[in-house]
Parts: C-alpha cells; sequence; structure tokens
C-alpha cells in the first residue's frame, strides 16, 4: 500500500468512526421514529413493479432498521432478499416470512444455506458514512463494492439507495478505485439525488 493509499484509508477509518459515534448517540426511540421516516421517504420515490428483487439488510447495533420498509415492499409486491457471506462475498438470499435466520458474523443474520439466491435488481445498501456525491463508507470489508460491481458486470446494473441516519452524512468522502457510487441516499429528512445525476 502506498502512502496515498494509506492516507485515504487512514482518512476513511477517521470518517467512518466518528459517523458511528454520532449514530450510536442517537436515542433509541429517535432511531425507531428516523427509520419509520425513511421507510415513508422509500415508500414515496419507488414505483415497485409486483416480483422486483429487491435486497435489504437486517439491522445491526444502531443501524437503521429497514423492518418496516420491506415488509411494506413485500406487500407491494417486491420479491425480498438480504447478503449472506459465502466464500468472502456477498450472495443474496431470498427473505420469506418464517425463514429460520442463521448467523453470518458481524452480528449479522440471513436465511440459510437452502435458501434460493437472488439477483437483486433494486440494492438497499447499509452505510457507515455518506456524502452528497453519493460516495460511501462502508465497515471496511467491501463486501457491497463487490456484490454491486459483480452484479453490473453481468448486467443490467442495479439501483442502488444508500440508507442512512442524517448524521452519517460527511462532507468528503475520500475514493478508492473499488468504491461503487450510490444513485440515491435516503435519509429521515430527505432524498438525496447526486449532482451530476447517476441515473
Amino acid at each position: 500500500m502506498d502512502d496515498r493509499e494509506t492516507q485515504i484509508s487512514e482518512a476513511k477509518r477517521r470518517l467512518r468512526a466518528e459517523a458511528l459515534a454520532r449514530r450510536d448517540a442517537l436515542p433509541e426511540v429517535a432511531r425507531i421514529e428516523a427509520s419509520l421516516a425513511i421507510a415513508d421517504r422509500v415508500l414515496a420515490v419507488l414505483d415497485i413493479v409486483p416480483g422486483t428483487v429487491v435486497s435489504g439488510f437486517l439491522p445491526i447495533r444502531s443501524e437503521v432498521d429497514l423492518r418496516p420498509l420491506m415488509a411494506a415492499l413485500a406487500d407491494r409486491g417486491a420479491r425480498l432478499c438480504v447478503p449472506a457471506i459465502t466464500a468472502g462475498r456477498l450472495a443474496f438470499r431470498a427473505l420469506v416470512r418464517g425463514a429460520e435466520l442463521v448467523p453470518q458474523g458481524f452480528g449479522t443474520y440471513a436465511p440459510g444455506s437452502g435458501a434460493e439466491v437472488l439477483e437483486p435488481s433494486l440494492m438497499l445498501v447499509p452505510l457507515a458514512a455518506f456524502d452528497r456525491a453519493g460516495r460511501r463508507i462502508g465497515y471496511g470489508r467491501g463486501y457491497y463494492d463487490g456484490a454491486i460491481a459483480a452484479l453490473r458486470v453481468a448486467g443490467p446494473a442495479p439501483v442502488t439507495i444508500g440508507i442512512g441516519f442524517a448524521v452519517q452524512e460527511v462532507e468528503v468522502v475520500p475514493v478508492e478505485p473499488h468504491d461503487e457510487p450510490l444513485q440515491r441516499v435516503v435519509t429521515e429528512r430527505e432524498v438525496i439525488v447526486p449532482v451530476p445525476a447517476q441515473v
């Protein structure tokens, strides 16, 4: 790793830690209310065609709780999936009511290995930090960047919507070559469309 890569990595580590500290500091009631507001905003901008495959995520630690949103999307006919870590990458396993969830490491859960693997055309992407250009900082392992890139190569590229609380916004996210930009970011306050728009 050269000096510039080291500087970017350190900057991301600092921004991640600061944004997650702000997120962790939100009172539980505020996180619940903000999660519901995020669900309302996403539902207001999405026109879901029945059968659309949507990847969401089950919350860990102080993340946005997407479960009410995912239930509403299922009611509109979406096929839901969530990420599972397999062989060092993400696979998106179908999430159906009553499915048994198994630990994936890092505090995450997903349906077991017998669940159907889907290719999402719409991805609701967790994040540690984001900026108004649609750049995100994840949790440092690159799983989502790799998954988005693989889906784009297989085609067609998925629509990516970052999901986070407003307190996770930072002024500028440093960019590395493997970083995948988001097409939208939704917080409890607004829907952010990066400029120039990427869709």
